[in-house]
């Protein structure tokens, strides 16, 4: 019995446990679930927001783009011209209809036809067509308009039931809103076209421009001019350009191409002889001047000058370098070497010059054949000079451009 009850007391406490754990663990779901539609609510009252708000900003926008200058003005233009014209045209009925019933059209289709015209000098303006076209349409539209603003004032001015000046107000009135709707209509378009031509001033610039020159050309150029309108007339539509029927036709007529005549090759013939002329009575032959432009490009500028041909120093280089190469001799000037006071004469050598007993470095079989290419190139050995010499080979001193020099020049005696 003892064990019964204590497992039904154990039971009961299990039970009471789980029924805890499912109370703690409904509550806490309810808490998540109610924090979870808040933030819902909280999210969906801002996206509410933003959207109020974006709304708000494209009607702003919308406003914005609606009650532009030029948008007021074409709009407002037209509620202008469409009260004109309510206004004016029972007039016209009116007065028709007080003659004969029969006459009824004849009031809307003279109103009718100053708008129509109007609207003619709007398409033309949009397809671009000859200006005597629209000044056409404007010459009926303002007469129709003209013809409707007598009607509606002879109206007006004998409106029964009204005084004298009642009669010529509205005579006035019922005139000038007949007459002003075309004009009204005609000044829109005036302005609506002068804004498409300048909307883009540069491409309107360089139409303007390249009209000039076409004038220009066929003005300067009218055999030619003639001849390419042949060739686009019987060529194919669209298969021969301008430019294209220019070039042919200037070759006809001048027989070279375009810009060329036979005065401007008789010109640069005469200028070519002239120049080949002074080279001949120059010292300096073509081929001399291609190879200083060769030399020039591969290595620089030149400076000075080697020497003489014979590769003897001035006095004015006593005691200095001679080329720029690691193996070049340095000596005395015949003054220094031989004066009393001189070093040689004491069987003594300057410290860090050479010897003159000091065998010459030997000659480069590979810079004799440059060197021997470079007079091919100068027109004999005889014209080769040693500041060539080193600029050929790339270097070295005076004495051994002036041994390379000599070698040459032994070799084509």
């Amino acid at each position: 019995m003892t064990t019964w009850r204590e497992e039904r007391r154990a039971d009961k406490a299990a039970e009471a446990e789980e029924d805890r754990k499912t109370a703690a663990f409904n509550a806490k779901l309810n808490r998540e679930e109610r924090k979870q539609d808040r933030d819902e609510r909280r999210t969906e009252k801002i996206q509410n927001r933003r959207d109020r708000a974006q709304r708000r900003q494209a009607r702003a926008a919308k406003r914005e783009k609606t009650l532009t200058p030029g948008n007021v003005y074409r709009r407002g233009t037209l509620i202008l011209v469409g009260l004109s014209a309510l206004a004016s045209l029972p007039a016209q009925i009116m007065h028709f209809v007080e003659i004969s019933w029969m006459l009824t059209p004849i009031g809307p289709a003279v109103e009718g036809g100053a708008w129509v015209m109007a609207a003619g000098v709007a398409y033309a303006d949009e397809r671009k067509l000859p200006m005597w076209v629209r000044w056409l349409l404007r010459g009926l539209s303002l007469s129709a308009a003209g013809f409707a603003a007598h009607i509606n004032y002879d109206f007006g001015s004998h409106l029964r039931g009204l005084t004298p000046d009642q009669q010529a107000a509205a005579g006035l009135g019922l005139a000038a809103v007949t007459l002003g709707g075309p004009l009204f209509f005609e000044v829109r378009q005036w302005v609506i076209t002068l804004v498409e031509k300048v909307r883009d001033p540069k491409k309107r610039a360089e139409e303007k421009a390249k009209a000039k020159h076409e004038r220009k050309r066929r003005r300067k150029f009218k055999t030619v001019a003639k001849r390419a309108e042949q060739l686009m007339l019987a060529a194919p539509f669209g298969t021969l350009t301008k430019q294209e029927a220019f070039d042919r036709a200037w070759y006809d007529i001048e027989g070279a191409p375009p810009a060329v005549t036979d005065s401007v090759i008789e010109s640069r013939i005469a200028a070519e002889k002239r120049v080949a002329d002074a080279l001949a009575t120059s010292e300096r032959t073509p081929e001399q001047i291609a190879v200083d432009l060769l030399l020039a490009d591969l290595f620089g500028a030149p400076g000075g000058d080697g020497g003489p041909a014979g590769g003897t120093r001035g006095k004015g280089s006593q005691g200095g370098p001679r080329g720029g190469g690691g193996g070049s001799t340095l000596t005395l000037s015949g003054d220094a070497a031989e004066g009393p006071t001189g070093l040689g004469r004491k069987g003594k050598q300057v410290p860090g010059r050479s010897s003159q007993k000091t065998p010459q470095r030997p000659l480069d079989p590979a810079h004799i054949d440059k060197v021997r290419k470079l007079a091919e190139l100068s027109g004999g050995a005889h014209k080769l000079s040693a500041r060539k010499v080193r600029e050929v080979i790339g270097g070295g001193s005076n004495e051994y451009a002036v041994r390379l020099r000599d070698h040459v020049q032994n070799e084509a005696k």
